[in-house]
């Protein structure tokens, strides 16, 4: 798969106990992605974060929490990303999306040694 050099990232913050029909948000949001063939998609958990209603989520003992804030990045051609949003637009009730403009510099998988 080719990614042009001029391709778009999107994020998307959401918390970790998010749910899409039963599944964890971040989850469906990959699935949904990789069966729409999408280059990649990656989740990452936060330690800590706040949103729009300022609750503070973290990982510390002292306040532990079940609702880390997750981020899904997806780095995608710009026509293959605006196709995915209104996927975005039914699944995602609470969170925040964003959209950048970014550089591809390499998208490849290793080769087989011959």
């Amino acid at each position: 798969m080719k990614i042009p050099t001029d391709g778009k990232l999107l994020r998307i913050f959401i918390g970790e106990r998010d749910k899409w029909h039963g599944l964890p948000l971040f989850e469906a949001i990959v699935n949904t992605a990789r069966k729409e063939k999408m280059a990649g998609a990656t989740v990452i958990k936060g330690c800590m974060g706040f949103g729009c209603k300022s609750h503070m989520h973290t990982s510390k003992i002292e306040r532990l929490s079940e609702d880390l804030p997750m981020v899904i990045e997806i780095v995608d051609s710009e026509e293959k990303i605006m196709a995915f949003l209104p996927f975005l637009d039914e699944m995602v009730a609470e969170g925040l999306i964003t959209l950048e403009k970014v550089n591809v510099i390499m998208y490849r998988a290793n080769q087989a040694v011959k």
